[in-house]
C-alpha cells in the first residue's frame, strides 16, 4: 500500500513536464506546423526557470522567465521554418541542439545547488482519502496544467479558434482563401508551444527536481513529441500516454531502490519504451490514423 501511494502521489508530477510540453506540441501540430525542437525549448526553460528562481527565490518569475525563454527559441524556429520556409525537420533539430548547449551555458555556475519546492495544495476532503489520497495532493501546477488540458480539448473541438487552427492546419490554402492569416496563426501556435515547453522544463527543474544538473531533461522533449504523434493528435490520448509515462518512471525507480536484479540503465529505459510501445498500440487503427493525420504537418507554406 505505501508503494502503491508513492506511485499515485507521484505519477501526475511525473508527468506533468511531458504533458506540458506535449499540450504546447498539439497546437503546434495542429495549425500544421513539425516543431522537432521541444527538447532544446524545455531544456533552456529548465536552465533559465531554475537561475531565476535561485536568484529571486520567487518561483513564479522563474515561470514567467521560463515561458519568455521558450518563446525566444521557438521565434527562431520560426524565422526558419516560416519566413525561410525551411526544412521544419532540420529546422527543429537545429533548434533541440541550440536550446541544449545553451541550457548548459546557463546552468554551469549553478551545478548540483538546489531550491526549496514550493507546498503542495491539498484537496479538502479528498486528500485524506485511503489509498487515492495522493492523487489530491499536488502542488498548483499539476492542477493548472490538468485544467489546460481540458481547455484545449474544448477549444480545439467546440470553438471557433479551434476550428481556425485545425483548418490552417489541414489546409493552408483554402485557410488564406477564406481570409485567415496563416502565417501568423501558425506564428501564434509555435510561441504558445514554446511558452509551454520553457515552462514544461521550469517545472522539471525548480518543483519536480528541485535542483540543477545539465542534461535533467533527459529526452523528455522526445518523449512530448512522441506523446502527440502516436497519440493522434487526441487530447484525451495524450495525457493518458504522459500519465503512463509518469506512472512506470517511478516503478522503475522503485525497481532501483528495491534492487531488482537488472540493470539501472535498463529500468531507467523501460518508461520510454513501454509508454512508445502502448502508444503505437494505440494509434496501429490505420483508419483512425489517416482521419487524425495533419494534411499539410510539416510542409513549408508562404503567402
Amino acid at each position: 500500500m505505501t508503494i502503491l501511494a508513492f506511485i499515485l502521489a507521484g505519477t501526475l508530477a511525473a508527468a506533468t513536464p511531458m504533458l506540458l510540453a506535449a499540450l504546447g506540441e498539439l497546437i503546434v501540430e495542429r495549425s500544421g506546423v513539425l516543431n522537432l525542437g521541444i527538447e532544446g525549448m524545455m531544456a533552456l526553460g529548465a536552465a533559465i526557470g531554475f537561475v531565476v528562481t535561485y536568484q529571486t527565490q520567487n518561483p513564479y518569475l522563474g515561470f514567467a522567465a521560463a515561458a519568455l525563454g521558450g518563446i525566444a527559441l521557438s521565434m527562431v524556429f520560426a524565422t526558419l521554418a516560416l519566413a525561410l520556409t525551411a526544412n521544419q525537420v532540420a529546422a527543429g533539430l537545429a533548434i533541440g541542439v541550440l536550446g541544449q548547449g545553451m541550457s548548459s551555458l546557463l546552468g554551469k555556475p549553478l551545478e548540483s545547488q538546489t531550491l526549496n519546492a514550493p507546498d503542495k495544495l491539498g484537496i479538502p476532503g479528498l486528500a485524506d482519502l485511503p489509498v487515492i489520497g495522493p492523487l489530491f495532493d499536488q502542488d498548483i501546477v499539476v492542477y493548472l496544467t490538468l485544467a489546460l488540458a481540458v481547455a484545449i480539448w474544448a477549444v480545439l473541438n467546440h470553438s471557433k479558434l479551434g476550428l481556425i487552427i485545425r483548418a490552417v492546419g489541414e489546409n493552408p490554402s483554402a485557410a488564406r482563401a477564406v481570409g485567415f492569416p496563416v502565417l501568423r496563426i501558425r506564428l501564434a501556435a509555435i510561441a504558445f508551444g514554446g511558452a509551454l515547453a520553457g515552462m514544461a522544463g521550469a517545472y522539471a527543474s525548480t518543483i519536480y527536481t528541485p535542483l540543477w544538473a545539465d542534461g535533467m531533461i533527459a529526452g523528455r522533449g522526445w518523449i512530448a513529441v512522441a506523446l502527440v504523434v502516436f497519440g493522434t493528435w487526441q487530447t484525451g490520448r495524450i495525457v493518458f500516454g504522459a500519465l503512463l509515462f509518469g506512472a512506470l518512471s517511478l516503478g522503475g525507480l522503485i525497481g532501483q531502490a528495491a534492487g531488482v536484479g537488472l540493470p539501472s540503465q535498463f529500468l531507467a529505459s523501460i518508461p520510454y519504451i513501454v509508454t512508445i510501445l502502448m502508444l503505437a498500440v494505440i494509434s496501429s487503427n490505420r483508419r483512425r490514423m489517416r482521419l487524425n493525420t495533419i494534411a499539410s504537418l510539416g510542409q513549408p507554406f508562404s503567402n
